[in-house]
């Protein structure tokens, strides 16, 4: 009995460990290198949900191209409005 205390301790220990290192890693991405957003709607219209499909499409909005000005012609970009 003493061994799995033991064991799921090390267990536990091990998880929070990965946990405090996966979270900041994965905000980081999320905020400086990429994110995965849903566009849902009319607005964008052939391009994306063709067809008039009531399902929502997934992007990945790519912050990098943003950064360094690499933005071409035909591109999409999504503006967050903050009031």
């Amino acid at each position: 009995m003493a061994q799995a205390q033991g064991l799921g301790k090390r267990y536990i220990k091990a998880f929070f460990k990965g946990f405090f290192v996966a979270v900041p890693v994965t905000v980081t991405f999320l905020d400086r290198v990429a994110c995965v957003a849903r566009v849902e709607g009319a607005s964008m219209q052939p391009s994306l949900n063709p067809g008039g499909r009531q399902a929502s499409d997934v992007v990945l909005l790519n912050h990098w191209s943003i950064r360094n000005y690499d933005v071409q012609r035909g591109d999409i970009v999504s503006l967050v409005w903050i009031p």
